[in-house]
């Protein structure tokens, strides 16, 4: 919806080596289409979609990009209509169009098929409290958000750790389905690099020359968790438990007693203090 003739080349060719266009329906509504074209499009996929798994009992991915480009479509019409606007003027009705959208996925009791929806979308400005991702991220059941600073470390994916989350994930990790750690580690990961956020903040201001040896440990950590625990080769196929063993790595860099998420059996079990030299 509202992309470039290139980008949806770009989709098109990254199918097509892939391997899967055969067994993939494409609807585009390219940059220069009907602003109407561009709000039909996404229900249009998604009616293909509900036939596909509720009727033939297929398992069906929906990939929606750019949603940022059907919000604009929408309050263009909206405008034109004479409607009243709401933030940055969007239509006060933005909430429930979405929701019209996103909410087509899922399963039907005693069917076989299921929809899984992949919406994606641009912040302008890279403003997560944005209308558009605001909303999104109230409808969905999680978000995966790309870092700017990230890419241009050269980090990829560059998928920044803090706004990310799933509301789903506690149901499906743990003993039995992951790892008995899994939750823990996930949770210390998150609270210490979001302590590397808060150090790297106060470096800029004081300098990281003035800072304690426990803050400089935690530099240390940030830097190794984006170059090693982020970054993933375009073809690698990791492991959750891969992930998990490389996420001990990255907390046996600091201290024990700055694992205070995870129970001490665990520690016992899994810190690597031989982790300085990996």
């Amino acid at each position: 919806m509202g992309v470039k003739f290139d980008v949806a080349r770009f989709f098109i060719d990254s199918l097509e080596e892939s391997g899967v266009l055969t067994h993939s329906a494409i609807f585009l509504s390219l940059a220069d289409s009907p602003s109407i074209e561009r709000l039909v499009t996404p229900r249009t996929a998604l009616t293909l979609a509900e036939y596909l798994a509720f009727e033939e009992g297929m398992h069906v991915l929906v990939i929606l990009t750019d949603m940022t480009n059907y919000c604009e479509a929408l309050r263009e019409l909206s405008s034109s209509r004479g409607e009243i606007p709401s933030r940055k003027g969007y239509p006060g009705y933005l909430y429930s169009d979405l929701a019209s959208v996103y909410e087509r996925a899922g399963r039907l009791k005693g069917g076989k098929g299921s929809i899984t929806q992949v919406p994606i979308l641009t912040m302008p400005s890279d403003d997560i409290s944005h209308p558009v991702p605001d909303l999104t991220g109230y409808i969905t059941e999680g978000q995966i958000v790309l870092e700017r600073a990230l890419f241009n470390k050269g980090i990829y994916p560059p998928i920044a750790g803090l706004p990310s989350l799933s509301r789903l994930m506690k149901d499906g990790i743990g003993e039995g389905r992951t790892r008995k750690d899994h939750g823990q580690v996930a949770a210390q990961l998150f609270a210490s690099y979001a302590k590397v956020k808060r150090i790297r903040s106060l470096a800029a201001i004081v300098g990281e020359e003035e800072l304690s040896e426990l803050d400089k440990i935690y530099l240390r950590f940030g830097t190794a968790f984006e170059t090693t625990f982020l970054r993933q080769a375009y073809e690698e196929n990791r492991s959750i438990e891969q992930t998990l063993d490389i996420g001990w790595r990255m907390l046996s860099l600091l201290p024990r007693d700055e694992l205070y998420r995870i129970a001490r059996e665990d520690i016992q079990r899994y810190y690597m203090p031989q982790a300085e030299d990996a």
